[in-house]
């Protein structure tokens, strides 16, 4: 992940855009591109708008992570770690169904 974020460093710092992403504003931004992917979906059912909005779904999708990776930076979340502690918190608050034999 440090790569990819490295990379969105590079890329904000030289167009000068650090200083217009406040944890507000990534925050906004995250729900905006993720109303932009659900838009993809609207009116259609799942397999349809995954055939015929493929590309744009994967755009939205990057653009939401891309926002989610600065916000994280700014306020200097461990993203991936701060996910594994969230699935152990789910799997205590939603166990597995026993499995029978």
């Amino acid at each position: 992940m440090e790569k990819v974020m490295k990379k969105v460093r590079e890329f904000r710092d030289e167009r000068g855009w650090g200083q217009y992403h406040n944890e507000k504003d990534l925050a906004i931004s995250i729900s905006l591109e993720a109303n932009e992917l659900l838009e993809n979906f609207q009116w259609k059912d799942s397999a349809e708008a995954a055939r015929e909005s493929r590309q744009n779904i994967k755009e939205e999708m990057a653009d939401v992570f891309i926002y989610l990776l600065q916000l994280a930076d700014k306020l200097d979340i461990d993203l991936e770690e701060e996910a594994l502690q969230k699935i152990k918190k789910n799997a205590l608050k939603y166990p597995a169904p026993e499995k029978k034999e």
